[in-house]
């Protein structure tokens, strides 16, 4: 009896033990987003806080916030830089006055050369993109920052307008809301651009700041309310059609992290990354329906000829900007090569998207 009571001290006293050293291991770090609470790309970053938690059996917890909650939504990389948050969640886009080759991070018109969001990403993983990515931020922006691409809002809509748009010239004059480089390719068209986060869109709206504006799509549009405002809505658009945003942890905080930690953060973001984009396409299909036949809203086609112009405006700006700075077109050319080889073959292994569209699912005349 005395040995068995000792064999089951040690068990107890052993449990014990290990109960209390995974709750000194268990880390809490805070992280705020760049986007709404009502935003789906919020919502799609919760999941991955949520799969994080799960993954690594409760040591490590994410609490996540919305923007505005610590700091404004254009200024998490700087907050997390400072670590005056652990980590953020936003798009490249909104600092790439910092350094303009930041656009070319899920941000650029044609995706670039071509590329869809699966392209885009197979470039980051399977073409070196990742380790450019994390060269802009630690060299080129000097920040003490990792990057974790994760969660996809491609493919991006034109955008919302108080009145029907004709034709690239059309646009001359409207006064919109847009962000990065994406603002310069509409510019020059004559678009009068206006720069903002887009929990701010929906009241500059109201208040008859902006007559027009783009954000994501359907579903992430109707989220924050662009419905209430504008009638005319134009889905389809070439301007971010690969579009990917990204966590960003300060470096120290992503030292101090055990390697399997780090490893389950990385990848529940690819696996947030996977589910933003399927889980998209039903959400953006019933916001579609919803917004014609209970908002009020005509869903137009968008102009062949600002399709065309919006590529030929970021061909122009690419090209400039390539010829004056190097770490521009070091990840420009990394691009060109990656999707020289893909966009081709993708085109001929795969049958039209439309070939089947038109078969099985018919446009109404």
């Amino acid at each position: 009896m005395k040995t068995k009571s000792l064999i089951c001290g040690g068990i107890a006293a052993l449990i014990v033990a290990m109960t209390t050293s995974a709750q000194a291991e268990t880390r809490t770090l805070r992280f705020q987003s760049a986007y709404p609470a009502s935003s789906t790309i919020y919502t799609s970053a919760e999941t991955w806080a949520k799969r994080v938690e799960e993954l690594s059996g409760g040591r490590l917890k994410i609490e996540f916030m919305p923007a505005g909650t610590i700091v404004p939504a254009f200024e998490v990389l700087d907050a997390v830089n400072k670590n005056v948050i652990d980590g953020g969640h936003s798009t490249v886009a909104y600092w790439v006055g910092k350094h303009r080759a930041g656009t070319l991070f899920g941000d650029a018109a044609g995706g670039p050369f071509g590329m869809d969001i699966l392209d885009y990403v197979g470039w980051l993983y399977e073409g070196g993109g990742i380790e450019l990515y994390r060269d802009y931020y630690r060299v080129e922006l000097k920040t003490n920052i990792e990057v974790i691409p994760s969660v996809t809002s491609a493919n991006q809509a034109l955008g919302w307008f108080a009145r029907p748009v004709e034709s690239w010239a059309d646009l001359k004059g409207r006064k919109c809301r847009q962000t990065g480089v994406t603002a310069e390719v509409f510019a020059s068209s004559g678009m009068s651009t206006v720069n903002m986060p887009g929990g701010e869109i929906v009241p500059a709206g109201e208040r008859g700041v902006i007559e027009c504006a783009e954000f994501v799509g359907p579903a992430e549009d109707m989220g924050i309310g662009f419905q209430t405002i504008w009638k005319h809505f134009y889905p389809m658009s070439t301007h971010n059609p690969a579009t990917i945003v990204d966590f960003l942890v300060n470096g120290d905080v992503w030292n101090s992290l055990a390697p399997d930690l780090q490893a389950i953060m990385q990848a529940a973001a690819s696996e947030a990354t996977l589910r933003s984009h399927i889980r998209k396409g039903k959400l953006d299909a019933d916001a579609l329906d919803k917004m014609r036949n209970e908002d009020g809203v005509t869903v137009h086609r968008t102009p062949d000829d600002v399709l065309q112009n919006i590529l030929a405006s970021w061909d122009e700006i690419a090209k400039k900007e390539s010829e004056n700075n190097a770490f521009f077109k070091k990840v420009y050319d990394s691009q060109r090569d990656y999707a020289s080889k893909v966009v081709p073959a993708k085109r001929l292994i795969q049958a039209p998207y439309n070939l089947g569209a038109d078969h099985y699912w018919p446009e109404a005349k």
